[in-house]
């Protein structure tokens, strides 16, 4: 009884930075709105804003190449030679290799 009375006296005496404490840890930690889930969110919307800017260069890169596809022949000449090592007939192709440089992971 007397354990009980000294933890009643405990209560009655901080019960405001009982409720506070209560109150910031349910706020805190707790909620389904809780600090914690909205810095996490922040920093996903953060990198979601980067990928978006990523894409997006990507985007006017590829737009850019595009156009110039469409209007120069003689840049859809320049990628079927390079990439696609086609050839005029009466001419030969050689392919270098530089095994000392690493080729980029395509995306």
């Amino acid at each position: 009884m007397i354990k009980l009375l000294t933890v009643w006296n405990f209560v009655r005496r901080h019960k405001y930075w009982i409720t506070v404490l209560i109150f910031v840890t349910i706020i805190g930690f707790l909620d389904e709105n809780s600090m914690v889930r909205r810095v996490s969110n922040i920093r996903k919307i953060n990198k979601l804003h980067q990928s978006i800017k990523e894409y997006q260069a990507d985007y006017d890169e590829n737009t850019k190449r595009l156009n110039e596809l469409t209007t120069n022949p003689r840049s859809i000449e320049k990628v079927a030679r390079e990439k696609y090592l086609m050839k005029k007939t009466n001419e030969d192709i050689y392919v270098i290799q530089d095994e000392n440089i690493e080729e980029e992971p395509q995306k």
